[in-house]
């Protein structure tokens, strides 16, 4: 018999959010940036050092929700030690999962991100998800802020002349 996704999403987010991995403030990163969520008030520190291709240290600090503290804290798990380009495919599939474009059974590499996954049924906890995987790929590509609220976030949706 398996366990109620539900019930194991909610023992994994209480967690993490209790006793969150790899928080706190990393001496003298290779890469950073921050990450903002204005209709949470999520507001994130992404921090890690890259020694050749490989993330050697991650952290993470700031002030968020119950959700985004624990992706946060998985994410670095998961993606600690990784290759760059490990890192970054993870991410994209991270975000397609919580935004419902990606069923956790077709990816290799989400393992246990998949409590994740009902998240998408969730839209305005979403953006909480994936604040702290947008500001990864931020600090990858050397941009210091990055927002839920950006054109290039999946779940934007532009007002039009409301």
């Amino acid at each position: 018999m398996s366990a109620d996704p539900r019930s194991l999403y909610q023992e994994v987010i209480l967690d993490h959010n209790r006793k969150p991995r790899n928080h706190g403030v990393l001496a003298h990163p290779s890469h950073h940036a921050e990450g903002l969520n204005p209709l949470c008030g999520d507001h994130i520190q992404v921090a890690f050092d890259l020694v050749g291709d490989t993330i050697n240290a991650i952290a993470f600090q700031g002030e968020s929700c119950a959700i985004c503290k624990a992706s946060a804290s998985m994410m670095t798990m998961a993606v600690k030690g990784k290759r760059k380009d490990e890192a970054q495919a993870l991410a994209h599939e991270f975000i397609d999962m919580a935004t419902g474009r990606l069923d956790p059974k077709d990816s290799q590499h989400i393992g246990r991100l998949a409590v994740f996954s009902g998240i998408s049924e969730l839209p305005m906890r979403v953006k909480c998800a994936i604040l702290p995987w947008h500001t990864l790929q931020a600090a990858f590509n050397a941009v210091a802020t990055t927002s839920t609220e950006a054109d290039e976030d999946p779940m934007h949706t532009p007002l039009g002349d409301a």
